[in-house]
């Protein structure tokens, strides 16, 4: 194994550390009573209008994005492709509009964006299941986002969050290949 390969080895175990003491947290703070991102959806759910005037006869849904599939205020949810939610950045709380058209096909529209914020993290794998360490937190990325943009474990990942809520859940808006933030010009003897 290369010194970079261990490096970057070293790096994941490190990072998987810090989620469990992440996941740690997220359960203390639900004991505590602090405010979790599902309170924070369920909130936003209750003001979104299930059933709207519909288009052409069709059946028209609105909902809000949980980070895989949209939820509805009667309890309802639809499965998004995780082809559409990654291509088109989806984050946890946006507002979609579901039509059902005639042939049984779901069309999908984005039509109320969260605020969002960058931050920049580390893929991991853990539980069988992509995330990105950042800022102290894990969050989860669809299988399909990683794939699109060929991201592998370790890479730096640009990472879409809703601005002003917790979140579980990331849009990877871009991916940074982690041999970009090794610098080859060092010795290793330098780098410890």
């Amino acid at each position: 194994m290369t010194f970079h390969k261990k490096l970057a080895l070293i790096q994941e175990m490190v990072d998987n550390a810090m989620s469990s003491i992440r996941s740690a947290q997220t359960l203390l703070n639900e004991l505590v009573g602090k405010e979790s991102s599902q309170t924070a959806l369920e909130l936003k759910l209750a003001s979104v209008a299930t059933r709207t005037i519909p288009e052409d006869d069709a059946p028209v849904y609105v909902g809000i994005f949980n980070g895989e599939r949209m939820m509805t205020n009667e309890g309802e949810d639809y499965p998004v492709p995780a082809n559409y939610a990654s291509k088109s950045k989806l984050v946890e709380g946006d507002e979609l509009k579901l039509i059902i058209a005639d042939d049984g096909r779901f069309i999908y529209k984005q039509i109320g964006p969260v605020d969002r914020d960058h931050v920049v993290g580390t893929l991991v794998k853990e539980d069988e299941r992509y995330k990105v360490l950042a800022n102290g937190k894990a969050y989860n990325v669809l299988m399909a986002a990683v794939t699109y943009y060929k991201a592998e474990i370790g890479d730096k990942i640009t990472l879409l969050v809703p601005a002003n809520q917790e979140s579980l859940w990331g849009a990877i808006d871009n991916v940074i290949p982690v041999e970009d933030f090794i610098d080859d010009s060092k010795d290793e003897e330098d780098v410890f």
